[in-house]
């Protein structure tokens, strides 16, 4: 059967190439449960071969499955956050094995929300059972008010005060101390810390704080430096350091990225890491396994987290349920023992 743009094909069209009922051909193409996937798959296929002008409410995924979830980046610091971020590409990856796992698809979407009316656009003009955000950005009162309505979603991020949505996400302050407490007892006292002024970055920075106090170390304003989470600004950060000659023989990142730049500013300065000063990132990233030297870092379970945040969007009755996922400290060679 060949339709024109004048002549297309119609449900009838389909039930007759089928051998099937016209309701039996819309519930298939609206991917009903009363279907089975079979047949599903097989008046797809025919509908797809003969043109026939799909709805824009019907599934956009492959049918057949258990649900779909959209992955949605608000603004951060000013512009969509970088999906080639290495942290987040493995953050990505573990969602996708989750969903998988769960016969569910999952998709990266465009939008990039700045405001309440574009999450509350994120959750209520896509096709899928739930949205993932991979961060709060800015709008933390944004998702309060939004879980006062029947958006189904989930935030990866720190948790705050005052908080009515939920939150998966690694408790950054046991982390940060962590962290610096390890070089604390390997006998640093100069211990540099490097992070933004976000959410997550401010709670390792706390962390830090207190292990300070707890190995009583006091602290130093010019020890705190404000960078961004990737190697660049963190390479620059420490060049200006050093030639300032401040001096330090630790270095807490908020980012293995961060820990990164560091370390290539200190061995272009001739600087040798551990011996000199140890670095410790944070995030356990592939790339701070395959660093030389390798880095030590605090772990953040993507694997878990990936597991919990589609749990949330699947499963009705953990969708309020907060997550503080614990830290791990793992040590290689950037720290010297």
């Amino acid at each position: 059967m060949n339709k024109t743009s004048k002549s297309k094909t119609t449900l009838e069209d389909l039930a007759k190439l089928a051998s099937v009922s016209v309701a039996t051909v819309s519930r298939a193409l609206n991917d009903h449960p009363i279907i089975s996937k079979k047949t599903k798959q097989r008046i797809w296929a025919l509908a797809k071969e003969h043109d026939y002008p799909f709805r824009h409410y019907m599934p956009a995924s492959p049918i057949g499955a258990e649900g779909s979830i959209a992955v949605v980046t608000p603004f951060v610091h000013g512009k969509p956050l970088p999906l080639s971020h290495p942290f987040f590409l493995e953050l990505l990856a573990n969602i996708g094995e989750a969903a998988r796992a769960r016969d569910c698809d999952f998709t990266v979407s465009h939008v990039a929300p700045t405001s309440y009316d574009d999450l509350v656009a994120a959750v209520t003009t896509s096709r899928a059972s739930g949205v993932i955000f991979l961060g709060q950005g800015t709008l933390h009162d944004a998702f309060n008010q939004l879980s006062t309505t029947s958006a189904r979603f989930v935030v990866w991020g720190a948790q705050m005060a005052g908080q009515k949505y939920c939150t998966i996400g690694s408790n950054n302050q046991q982390g940060g101390r962590r962290a610096t407490a390890h070089l604390a007892r390997l006998g640093r006292k100069r211990i540099l810390f490097m992070g933004g002024n976000d959410l997550e970055a401010n709670q390792r920075r706390r962390g830090y704080a207190e292990a300070l106090a707890d190995a009583n170390i006091p602290p130093d304003p010019q020890l705190d430096i404000n960078v961004e989470f990737d190697h660049d600004s963190a390479d620059a950060a420490i060049s200006r350091l050093l030639r300032n000659n401040v001096p330090f023989d630790g270095i807490v990142a908020a980012s293995d990225l961060i820990a990164l730049g560091a370390i290539r500013a200190l061995r272009r300065a001739g600087v040798a890491v551990p011996q000199d000063v140890s670095v410790v990132g944070y995030d356990d990233m592939l790339l701070s396994r395959l660093s030389t030297p390798a880095l030590t870092t605090v772990r953040q379970d993507t694997h878990e987290a990936g597991r919990q945040l589609v749990s949330r969007i699947l499963d009705p009755e953990t969708d309020h349920l907060s997550v503080h996922l614990q830290t791990e400290l793992i040590v290689r060679e950037s720290c010297g023992a």
